[in-house]
């Protein structure tokens, strides 16, 4: 058995907690003695939040290098150093700590300029972000997610807090003046902050939003000063990645215009509203929305730049979360014309038992004439592809730019766009 379970089978709940969080801090203070406390006088920007981290991240890194800034960036689907990127595939946002350290090693020898983090919950509640300077932390929003681990959303709050309050105590807070927890952060944040979104009184304020297929204008007024900003990715969420983003470089002295500019730099974000292109005539879109938020953001996003019905494929991920897998059900029922539900990862749990409890919001929701249950996840994707037609979108939601998938407790590999792209070309 693990050494960690019989602990927790023979000590009370409060000692094992207790145990395990003195374990982890010893632990930290002798890995970043043994690596030579790599972290020490670094630049650090920590971004999180429940959706949209990788994107803002990759924002930017991709402004700061357009300002003329060597970096180096750890996200859950990219690690780049010094310009050099590469996927990150063990699919962890804060790895352990030794391997955190050692890219903060490798960071230091580059002699970058910054360094850009994707945190989590996880992270900060085990202690892992401890001992790492932080001087921008970065709030993208807070929605259900991870319920399996904290419990409630407010202890789920907590530990993101921990970021922006005396737990890290950073220089700067960056924080969105339109997530319903904005209040709650604001009054945890010890750092100077920096606040944006669409609502006056922001510093970052986001303006005459303009949708489409092949990205989102809008104006960014950042304290008077009013920008045209032009990013290649699509949806409102996406504009709100970009402002998030201008607000943490805003308060590195970042120039407006060099804002601007490095914002529209960035191309696309690995499985994240990326296109499938074999010569189809109807678009695929492969995202990794897994959480209710994120699918609905993406559904509506393409209800908002298409002509054409919505298909949708996807599941939910066995041994997590299970209160937001109905949630799932509903938002797809009342945004997608057509439903392919099948398999995401089911990890430990039984697949049918998943997709009933999706089921059972789709029903809620009166979606269930719309809806096809196929369990194979591949010949779900070729179903949907078949019934598409000359302009509709078929969106492939939940696995994103995973290179695997845990099904049965065992990794199997798994290219999303790539599996997509042999199926369109068989049709």
């Amino acid at each position: 058995m693990n050494p960690k379970k019989i602990v927790r089978k023979v000590l009370p709940k409060g000692a094992t907690r207790l145990a395990e969080e003195g374990y982890r801090r010893s632990r930290r203070v002798i890995t970043h003695a043994r690596y030579g406390f790599p972290a020490r006088n670094a630049r650090v920007i920590a971004v999180t939040g429940t959706n949209g981290k990788t994107t803002t991240c990759m924002f930017i890194n991709a402004t700061l290098k357009s300002a003329g800034f060597k970096t180096a960036m750890f996200t859950t689907a990219v690690v780049e150093v010094a310009g050099k990127a590469e996927p990150n595939l063990r699919h962890t946002t804060v790895p352990l700590t030794a391997d955190l350290l050692n890219f903060f090693r490798k960071a230091k020898r580059a002699e970058v300029d910054f360094i850009i983090l994707e945190v989590t919950s996880h992270a900060l509640h085990q202690h892992k972000l401890r001992g790492i300077p932080i001087e921008v932390a970065v709030m993208t929003n807070l929605t259900q997610e991870h319920l399996d681990y904290h419990g409630t959303m407010e202890r789920y709050a907590e530990a993101k807090a921990r970021l922006f309050n005396l737990y890290m105590q950073p220089t700067y807070c960056v924080l969105n003046h339109d997530d319903k927890w904005f209040d709650y952060f604001a009054k945890q944040s010890v750092g100077a902050c920096s606040i944006y979104g669409q609502k006056g009184g922001s510093d970052v304020t986001m303006r005459k939003i303009k949708l489409s297929s092949r990205g989102t204008d809008f104006e960014l007024d950042l304290d008077g000063n009013k920008i045209p900003v032009n990013i290649q990715l699509p949806g409102e969420f996406n504009a709100y990645n970009a402002a998030c983003a201008a607000a943490a470089v805003s308060v590195l002295g970042i120039t407006p215009e060099k804002i601007a500019k490095g914002l529209a730099t960035l191309q696309s974000v690995p499985g994240r509203m990326e296109n499938v292109l074999a010569g189809q005539n109807f678009s695929v879109i492969v995202d990794y929305a897994y959480t209710p938020d994120a699918l609905e953001n993406a559904l509506k996003t393409l209800r908002d730049t298409s002509k054409g019905r919505i298909l949708v494929v996807f599941g939910a991920t066995g041994d997590r979360d299970k209160i937001k897998r109905p949630m799932m059900g509903e938002v797809a029922a009342k945004n997608a014309d057509r439903i392919f539900l099948t398999d995401d990862e089911t990890y430990t749990e039984d697949p049918a038992s998943i997709r009933q409890e999706i089921m059972a919001g789709i029903k809620k929701a009166k979606g269930q004439s719309k809806t096809v249950e196929i369990a194979d996840r591949k010949e779900a994707i070729k179903a949907a592809f078949k019934e598409a037609k000359k302009g509709d979108v078929v969106l492939l939601a939940g696995i994103g730019h995973q290179n695997y998938r845990n099904m049965g407790d065992k990794k199997l590999p798994w290219d999303e766009h790539q599996i997509a792209q042999e199926l369109l070309k068989l049709q």
